[in-house]
């Protein structure tokens, strides 16, 4: 168990079974398991990013390496129309229906076991993906080739040394970096597919 937090302007982090605070702020309800409850840098600041993008309204999100959940549901809560999450650890799986049933958008979610090969969808809005630099790398091709012409790619997970080889591979690919936002350790990158 952890005691509730705040990340950006608009959410609150509460473990399942906390006494709701009443305000304005966005209550993500996250069963912590293996991985986190988004204290990490890179989840908050990817949430942070979120928050402040009106292109999440009614979107079509991808999150690749979902972990918890966390991203995915926080596009939900902020009006995004559905979600495809992938994660290869099937213990990640499971957390996330979890939090996504305690979240009440378990209809708006796909969970998938395994990797980005094991589903065939495209056009994405949004494609969140906050896992290693050098798999951000391994799977640049085909994340661009998922979102949608306009659609963005928020990236996280990069650690410093890795960011330059990230964002000169998006570009080449075909995007436009729109923010770079280094952190303690990692960076956060938010593109838009041209």
């Amino acid at each position: 168990m952890y005691s509730p937090f705040n990340i950006g302007a608009r959410f609150r982090i509460t473990p399942p079974g906390d006494n709701p605070v009443e305000d304005e702020r966005i209550p993500l309800v996250i069963a912590k398991g293996a991985f986190g409850s988004g204290e990490h840098e890179t989840s908050a600041s990817c949430l942070e990013i979120l928050e402040e993008l009106p292109q999440v309204q009614g979107a079509r999100v991808l999150d690749l390496g979902s972990g918890t959940g966390i991203l995915a549901i926080g596009a939900l809560h902020l009006g995004a129309a559905q979600a495809v999450c992938i994660d290869i650890n099937p213990d990640a799986v499971r957390t996330c229906r979890i939090n996504c049933e305690h979240n009440g958008v378990s209809e708006r979610v796909t969970h998938v076991t395994g990797s980005l090969d094991f589903t065939k969808e495209r056009d994405f809005d949004l494609i969140l993906a906050n896992i290693y630099g050098d798999l951000l790398v391994d799977f640049a091709p085909d994340l661009v080739s998922r979102a949608r012409t306009g659609g963005l790619l928020l990236l996280s997970g990069i650690l410093w040394e890795y960011n330059f080889e990230v964002r000169r591979l998006y570009e080449k690919l075909g995007c436009r970096v729109l923010k770079n936002r280094l952190l303690n350790e990692f960076s956060t990158v938010l593109l838009e597919k041209t």
